[in-house]
């Protein structure tokens, strides 16, 4: 296992609960982390939060709420300690052609993976900021470098991440916190086996990502640690690609099996 350097440190997940961010959890609890479990579901956060180390924690929050954030924040500050780290990882997708897609669905998505990405950021650099040290990374997606049929609240949503990232690097990387993002390529998980066909996922994995597999939550979980850790201390302003070399070529890019 490759050492970190997380030992004591706090680390606040949102969206923890399941996917991506109960791997990173569970990655950063496994560093000898202690890390807030934060999820809109509480019954949820708790399960996940049961399996990592004594010292993690459990918070239910509707990331799109700002006043709710602030309070979560303080509840983990005052019970775990100076938060060192944030990880803004909950977002939604509610795939909807363009021309079908319902206002309702467009604000629903802007407000949990845009909004709700900047207010978790927001709340953490409020208490980082005036101790003049912290790290924070948002999760993006490949789609905050190009488009997704069905997904035109999604995708605006992941650049908007992508902008957030390099933004909040610019304010506050002269005060002492790195913010930066990953973006994911396909991530193998049960939702995605739901949504996605198995020729889909093998014409995916066979013809578009040169690693020729469909990414761990793993693979995602120690990225983020990395960017979290001070092995990234020279680090901020970047949207790293987590996806196997896809965007490498993007949509265009087919990898040969053998070559004549």
């Amino acid at each position: 296992m490759i050492d970190f350097g997380l030992a004591g440190s706090v680390i606040v997940v949102t969206g923890a609960a399941s996917g991506i961010g109960r791997a990173i959890a569970q990655a950063a609890s496994v560093q000898g982390a202690a890390v807030a479990v934060l999820d809109r579901n509480l019954d949820a956060a708790r399960a996940a939060a049961l399996q990592l180390s004594p010292t993690s924690c459990a918070y239910v929050l509707d990331v799109r709420d700002p006043d709710a954030t602030d309070e979560v924040f303080d509840s983990v500050e005052a019970q775990m300690g100076p938060i060192t780290g944030v990880v803004a990882c909950a977002g939604l997708s509610q795939p909807a052609p363009a021309e079908e897609m319902a206002p309702a669905n467009w604000a629903n998505v802007l407000d949990v993976n845009l909004t709700g990405t900047f207010l978790t950021l927001q709340a953490a650099g409020r208490r980082m900021l005036p101790r003049g040290k912290g790290a924070m990374v948002a999760v993006g997606s490949v789609d905050s470098l190009g488009g997704h049929h069905g997904r035109a609240h999604y995708v605006s949503t992941k650049f908007g991440v992508a902008g957030i990232v390099k933004t909040l690097a610019i304010e506050w990387g002269g005060r002492g916190v790195r913010v930066n993002g990953i973006a994911p390529g396909p991530v193998d998980t049960p939702l995605l086996r739901r949504n996605i066909s198995e020729d889909a996922i093998r014409d995916t994995m066979l013809n578009r990502i040169p690693l020729a597999r469909l990414s761990t939550g793993s693979d995602q979980a120690n990225a983020v640690l990395f960017l979290l850790s001070e092995a990234a201390a020279y680090v901020t302003g970047t949207m790293l690609p987590v996806d196997g070399g896809l965007t490498a070529g993007y949509f265009t890019h087919s990898t040969p099996r053998s070559v004549t």
